[in-house]
């Protein structure tokens, strides 16, 4: 049952919200999760944002989209709804498309379906004001043959916790409405490459680690980040919630998250999309809002696993402010996909999930792919004090972040800055209270304490995967949502989600494959060969 340990909490937390039959499973007792465990998500006291309004939103780029009509958008959706990534390129290869009309299409569904309609689901916060004369210039680098990657001409959505010259950095919260910040580094990675960046995604106010029983996908920017699958019905998942929602709902070619512990799993399962959440130090984490500098790592939301391979690679590099950063070599992670074969691979497969009639369903298509599957028994290994982990990371880093890279008219030098700013404006700034906060404050430890913190985590961990891995010659292990998100974080292993099917209630789930440090490409690999074979992803139906 260690899955269900560590409950909906969005960059730290997963979704909670399973079907009926899982919800019956008895949760483990445990005093580092009490303060995080969350209320119903259908309990919501706040559904609009009470900061941001469509006019202002769209002040800038409304009267760009004026030579944008319905009857353009219609004519357009065949090509561009659900495609994937090299297709959009073929079209705009052909012809038929270009990088402004692309940009126009997902600028045009966020408006029609993002806030103040009855089909609204509050996922993106701000939008690039120069994101159509960006557009523009990459259609005349295209003609002069200056296209440097795939994801070249992409409009991208950023979770609002990553920095972007453009618009602010708010991570959701009142407090911080007036970020304006450099690029992060893996914005610059991706703007070299030639992507486009269309705007700020929702998430789970400081990335879930704030309010002890808020919802998932609720912030004090952005107001609540709903599931296109059921708008009020199916949770979002966290913290990446708006990353998750605006990727299955059409409204950019690919979106970034970050996770600590199931914060990208989390919501791209629940939103029924690929998200990555690769090996710490693989991609940068400067210039993103921190809550724990041991575990935190951006990771790309898609949906489908070409187009993953695709945003990552063009985000790796090595970054000398990051004391984690890799050098991942020349390896191009979306080459060679369709090579993929999944014949001898042998994954472990947890008996305690068998009863989970998609995860059954899963495992056949891997068997019939050739993979074999090796039954396993979660290994009894605790977690202590992952929580204080979080704690005494985020006291330090989020100090580090306002002295290195938040805007310089802020005035906070520490998290209690930040709650005091909330308690003088708690009406808005914080209708959930912040609990996280409050004991982030009052947390202290030495660093030798905080040293056998890190290590036991590490360690145990690790012998989760490697003691089953080890006996039984396996090349990954197969979960489902997040379930295992808290072990793969403190591992520091990579691993991704891919849509398996929707219970009877219509709720997404997705199979997660979890495998060793910077085996990215494989994973990869077996998740493409599973989609190819499974193909079990189906657009939410009223937002076509």
């Amino acid at each position: 049952m260690r899955y269900l340990l560590f409950l909906c909490f969005a960059l730290v937390v997963f979704s909670c919200k399973k079907d009926d039959k899982k919800a019956e499973i008895e949760i483990e007792p445990s005093t580092d999760i009490s303060a995080i465990s969350a209320k119903p998500f259908r309990d919501f006291k706040v559904l609009d944002s009470k900061v941001i309004l469509n006019e202002s939103i769209w002040k800038v780029l409304e009267e760009q989209l004026k030579d944008f009509s319905e009857e353009k958008y219609t004519a357009l959706k065949s090509l561009i709804l659900d495609q994937d990534i090299p297709t959009l390129q073929k079209h705009i290869v052909d012809g038929k498309l270009s990088y402004e009309l692309l940009t126009k299409f997902y600028l045009y569904r966020i408006k029609m379906f993002d806030r103040e309609t009855d089909l609204s689901l509050n996922s993106v916060i701000s939008l690039n004001p120069n994101a159509i004369e960006d557009a523009k210039a990459k259609d005349r680098e295209f003609l002069n043959k200056k296209m440097k990657h795939p994801v070249f001409g992409m409009p991208i959505l950023l979770k609002d916790n990553i920095n972007a010259n453009q618009m602010p950095t708010t991570v959701g919260a009142l407090a911080l409405l007036k970020n304006s910040t450099e690029d992060a580094y893996i914005t610059r990675r991706l703007k070299s490459s030639g992507a486009i960046i269309l705007g700020k995604a929702n998430l789970s106010e400081w990335a879930y680690f704030f309010c002890g029983d808020c919802p998932s996908g609720y912030s004090a920017v952005g107001g609540q980040t709903l599931n296109p699958y059921g708008r009020k019905i199916i949770d979002t998942g966290g913290s990446s919630s708006g990353s998750g929602v605006a990727v299955t709902a059409d409204f950019c070619a690919a979106a970034v998250g970050s996770e600590t512990a199931g914060s990208i799993l989390s919501p791209a399962s629940q939103n029924s999309v690929v998200g990555l959440k690769p090996t710490i130090g693989l991609l940068s984490r400067s210039g993103i809002v921190p809550i724990s500098s041991t575990l935190d790592t951006p990771g790309p939301i898609t949906k489908n696993v070409i187009d993953n391979a695709i945003v990552l690679d063009a985000m790796k590099g090595f970054d000398k402010n990051d004391f984690k950063s890799i050098k991942s070599g020349s390896t191009q992670f979306f080459n060679g996909l369709s090579d993929a074969n999944l014949n001898g691979k042998r994954f472990g497969v947890f008996k305690e999930l068998m009863k989970d009639s998609l995860y059954l369903n899963a495992i056949d298509v891997l068997r019939k792919q050739g993979a074999i599957i090796v039954e396993i028994s979660e290994e009894k290994i605790e977690l202590p004090d992952f929580i204080r982990l979080l704690n005494l990371d985020m006291k330090a880093d989020l100090a580090t972040y306002f002295r290195t890279s938040a805007s310089k008219s802020l005035q906070y030098d520490s998290i209690e800055d930040i709650m005091e700013f909330n308690t003088k404006k708690s009406d808005i700034a914080m209708p959930y209270g912040q609990s996280l906060f409050e004991g982030v404050s009052k947390d202290k430890s030495t660093k030798e304490e905080f040293d056998v913190i890190k290590a036991t985590l590490k360690t145990n961990g690790r012998q989760f995967f490697d003691i089953p891995m080890k006996s039984q010659n396996l090349v990954g292990i197969l979960s489902i949502n997040n379930y295992h998100a808290g072990e793969a974080a403190v591992a520091e292993y990579p691993a991704i989600t891919i849509p398996m099917g929707y219970t009877n209630k219509g709720v997404p789930e997705g199979l997660t494959l979890i495998s060793k440090p910077l085996s990215e490409y494989s994973l990869l690999q077996w998740a493409y060969a599973y989609e190819q074979a499974s193909r079990m992803r189906v657009a939410p139906r009223n937002y076509n």
